[in-house]
């Protein structure tokens, strides 16, 4: 059996109005930062085996504070966030007026739309899921730490819910969603504790 603690990395600097932020590297917040040394308490007796993390440095960051110098974050490329290609940046309205229709698109397929140079949730939840499985595979317990998108991703795929609603799962700045495998499967044990 094993045990995945699959988080999402703490708070990120917020814009108003809120802009579309995707793969754009932004740093943890003052905030962020105490989330995830909270996070860092709460598991000091899970046994952690191993921390695996997007290479986006607020997962990084995050993985290093959950880590406390005890265990060394192993970035894997395919838990980076969504690539919102072209949108990356801009607000809702920006991307109304430079992409006529497309916002909208987007909403009626999330599987199967990607922004100009972007990538769809179908995408995302392909790249990431044989990862998930290897990090799952065996007797272990780990945590990862991505993001939001890449989080619902998974947990649709273990929950055998359709993509298109995807947003319909909370992931909240820091939140915990426990999984457990056995021979039977996964089951989601929790979900974005905070």
């Amino acid at each position: 059996m094993s045990i995945i603690y699959l988080l999402r990395h703490g708070e990120i600097p917020q814009s108003s109005p809120r802009r579309f932020v995707g793969q754009r590297d932004l740093p943890l917040t003052a905030t962020g930062r105490n989330q995830m040394a909270a996070l860092a308490e709460r598991f000091a007796d899970k046994g952690l085996e191993r921390i695996v993390c997007s290479p986006l440095s607020r997962c990084v960051e995050s993985a290093a504070i959950l880590g406390r110098s005890l265990l060394t974050p192993e970035i894997h490329a395919d838990l980076r966030e969504i690539s919102l290609g072209q949108w990356e940046g801009l607000t809702v309205d920006e991307v109304r007026r430079l992409f006529p229709g497309q916002y909208e698109l987007r909403g009626h397929d999330l599987t199967g739309y990607a922004p100009p140079e972007g990538e769809s949730f179908g995408e995302v939840q392909e790249r990431t899921w044989k990862t998930f499985l290897d990090i799952a595979a065996g007797e272990n317990t780990a945590a990862i730490v991505a993001h939001g998108g890449v989080n619902r991703a998974i947990l649709c795929r273990v929950l055998d819910m359709p993509l298109q609603h995807v947003f319909r799962l909370a992931q909240d700045y820091a939140c915990v969603n426990i999984l457990r495998r056995d021979a039977t499967g996964f089951v989601l044990e929790r979900m974005n504790m905070v």
